[in-house]
Formats: C-alpha cells, structure tokens, sequence
C-alpha cells in the first residue's frame, strides 16, 4: 500500500492539485494500493494481492463495466483530494485509477478562484499532443457526488478514445470543463497548469489590482480569498484578463 494521504487541496490550498500517484492503482478509502497490468482487460489487473475485478466484488462494488470513466486534469488526480470529496458526502470511498493516454487535451488553468482558495486546473486543446493523465472508474452514486463539487464545470465527454498502459483502448471519457473559460500565459496560449504557489505568485505579478486586493504572497491571496466578496472580485479580475475561448475536447 502506497500512503498519499498527507496534504488534501481543500485544506492545504497550496498544495494544488496535490499528491498525484506515480503509477495507476484502487483508492481503497485511506489507502492507495498500485495497481499492476495483468492480461487483456483492466479487470484482470491485480492490487492489494487479487485481481480488479475481484477486490470490487469482496467489498460489494460495482464492476467496471458498470462504472464511468472521468479524465481527471487536477486535483481529482489525488486521492487525497477524491477521498476527502467522497467522506464528506457519505459516499464509498474504493474507486479504481488508471494512467491513459488522453489526445488533444492538457491541464490548463481556469479562470476562477476555488471556495478553497485555489486556482484550479481546467482542460485546454492542445491538438498534436497527447497528456498522461488518471482515469477515475466511478460507479453512479460517486459520479453524482463527484459533480456536486465541480459547480464550476460542466461535464462533457471528451471526443477521443483513450489509451489505458498497456495499449488497451477505450471510447472517450467525461472531463470536467470549466465555465469560466482557461487563462493565456504571457504568449497568449493557454496557460499551462503548474505549481499552485508558482501560478498565484504570477498572478499577482501580472494581474493589474489583484495584489492590491489580496496581498503580495501566495500565503496572503489563499486567506484573503476566503471571504466570499475577495474572492468573487479576485475572479473578476482574472476573468478581465485575456483569455482563450473554453476548450476541451
């Protein structure tokens, strides 16, 4: 078992998007256990010492293919973060996470700042290029919990297939795209997600009156932001700045 339980975003916000897993693997509610390729189908995959399909049926979850599979761009990555979003609604906590190969899409950042007081991440085209990215299996009632915390996005379906290691190929899948549109670097392309006190610092720097309203450090933007009205007006200015159309695919 693999622990990556000791920051979660919506209580560390600079730590965003959070503990991201080397390898795919089961959140098995406060454990992460890798999961390692073993014949033609995911199901056959092994983790915690017995194949996927049969850890899901000993703890009375759904198989994967009854699940939905979500690309995830931030910190739906974490599972941390994933654990924390299904304690908080009751909801089972097992959810199988595979690496893919996901074409035309990469993390960018959206233009809005989290209740958390984050800048979270949000899909961007990127054609010709292909993102490594986790793939959550989630069966109805985490589905439904899951996009209760994304009032922000909207959940579409992505218009390429996936590539699950080891070549295994599968429809598209959902992505979370943002509402408020993705922010443009100093280029003006998309801007590409990085480390959450990287990206605030830039923030500041670049974003005319947004140090005047939340301070000059990363430490001072996520505690000012947690008043409702900073936090809405620190939105507007990021939104004010120039900004490609919402993409994904």
């Amino acid at each position: 078992m693999v622990k990556l339980f000791d920051d979660d975003p919506i209580s560390r916000p600079l730590t965003y998007p959070g503990r991201i897993p080397e390898t795919s693997g089961v959140l098995l509610d406060d454990a992460y256990a890798p999961l390692k390729p073993a014949g033609s189908s995911p199901g056959e995959w092994r983790a915690a010492g017995e194949p996927l399909s049969a850890l899901l049926a000993h703890r009375g979850c759904r198989p994967l293919s009854a699940r939905h599979r979500v690309v995830a761009v931030g910190s739906n990555a974490a599972p941390s973060q994933v654990r924390r979003k299904f304690l908080d609604r009751g909801v089972c906590g097992v959810v199988p996470m595979t690496l893919a190969d996901v074409p035309g899409v990469a993390p960018g950042v959206s233009a809005h700042v989290s209740r958390a007081g984050y800048v979270p991440a949000a899909p961007i085209e990127a054609p010709g290029e292909t993102s490594r990215l986790f793939v959550l299996w989630l069966d109805e009632r985490q589905l439904a919990a899951l996009d209760l915390t994304e009032p922000n996005y909207t959940r579409t379906t992505l218009a390429h297939p996936l590539t699950l290691e080891p070549g295994l190929h599968f429809p598209p899948a959902f992505v979370y795209e943002g509402k408020h549109g993705c922010l443009m670097d100093a280029g003006r392309r998309p801007r590409r997600l990085t480390s959450q006190r990287a990206l605030i610092r830039s923030l500041l720097e670049e974003t005319p009156g947004l140090s005047h309203l939340c301070g000059d450090t990363p430490d001072d933007f996520v505690a000012t932001v947690r008043d409702d009205t900073v936090r809405a007006a620190a939105s507007r200015l990021l939104q004010a700045r120039p900004r490609p159309e919402v993409a994904a695919g």
